[in-house]
């Protein structure tokens, strides 16, 4: 998927006057930020089948929306914003739909040496199974917070919520998350 590489150390603040709000600068965003996208997406549940869709939506209001930034918040915490709208719609659109889409096509038997990749992506679908079993809030301040790194200030100013109730929420997600993974924990002994 060429759309959603994994990049990082991207600017996380861009300021209102260095925006000239042409098509190089939704190029730039783009460019600079299909993998926060990509994460952020698939953090809030968007199946793999819609991910690159999903990312296009998110790039689609970017341009026509770049104009509205006003460089008051990280460009991240406006982007997060965006895709939390997608995802939502995307869920809401999902639920009216006849087929039922796999997350992944069904797996085939590994080959030698890719254990650790197999080990990897298990990982990653328990991860997605216990990070599905928040509700949204929750779910996107852990993911902002945890795996993205933002700082929690950036993460109540995404979720539009005091920092106080940010840090409610973390805590409560991380106390659900602790408590559906400890007693897979204890059934494997």
């Amino acid at each position: 998927m060429a759309l959603l590489p994994g990049q990082h150390g991207a600017p996380l603040l861009v300021q209102p006057d260095a925006v000239d709000r042409n098509e190089g600068d939704v190029r730039r965003v783009v460019r600079d930020y299909a993998g926060f996208v990509g994460r952020s997406l698939r953090y809030l549940g968007v199946v793999e089948a819609d991910l690159e869709d999903a990312a296009q939506e998110v790039f689609i209001v970017v341009h026509r929306r770049l104009d509205d930034f006003e460089g008051r918040s990280l460009l991240r915490t406006w982007l997060y914003g965006i895709c939390l709208r997608v995802a939502h719609s995307l869920r809401r659109k999902a639920a009216t739909r006849r087929e039922q889409l796999m997350a992944e096509p069904p797996e085939r038997g590994a080959a030698p040496g890719q254990d650790a990749e197999l080990q990897a992506k298990e990982a990653r679908a328990r991860l997605q199974h216990l990070l599905a079993e928040l509700d949204e809030e929750q779910r996107s301040v852990f993911v902002l917070y945890e795996i993205e790194r933002m700082p929690m200030k950036a993460v109540a100013e995404a979720m539009g919520c005091p920092l106080q109730t940010a840090y409610y929420r973390h805590q409560a997600a991380r106390r659900k998350l602790l408590a559906s993974f400890q007693p897979s924990q204890g059934g494997e002994s």
